[in-house]
């Protein structure tokens, strides 16, 4: 198993960053592909970004240039940080990972984007 605690979400005015990070614990980190995922109200969840355990990165069509992936595998960490936040960037955002055939995700952390 491994446990996934998300932090760094907030209330931000438009054109904004935000910084989120996601610690990982119960599994050796520096082996594990981690992915970030976003569920804006009344929409289903949706991919946003991944990096491979060899630190290959893959982003959202929607996100590509705004928003970077990254990990600090020291501190079982991964980051995303996200520049020129817009309103609808206004989601939960999770943290997750895939062991064998099962996915774990985090609590989330709320973004919103004001006007």
């Amino acid at each position: 198993q491994v446990q996934l605690v998300e932090s760094g979400g907030g209330l931000v005015q438009a054109g904004g960053s935000l910084r989120l990070s996601c610690t990982a614990s119960g599994r050796t980190f520096s082996g594990l592909n981690m992915g970030w995922y976003r569920q804006a109200p009344g929409k289903e969840r949706e991919f946003v970004a991944r990096v491979t355990w060899t630190y290959i990165t893959l982003y959202a069509d929607s996100v590509k240039g705004r928003f970077t992936i990254s990990r600090d595998n020291a501190k079982n960490t991964v980051y995303l940080q996200i520049d020129s936040l817009k309103p609808e960037d206004t989601a939960i955002y999770y943290c997750n990972v895939v062991l064998g055939s099962r996915d774990y995700w985090g609590q989330g952390t709320q973004v919103t984007v004001s006007s």
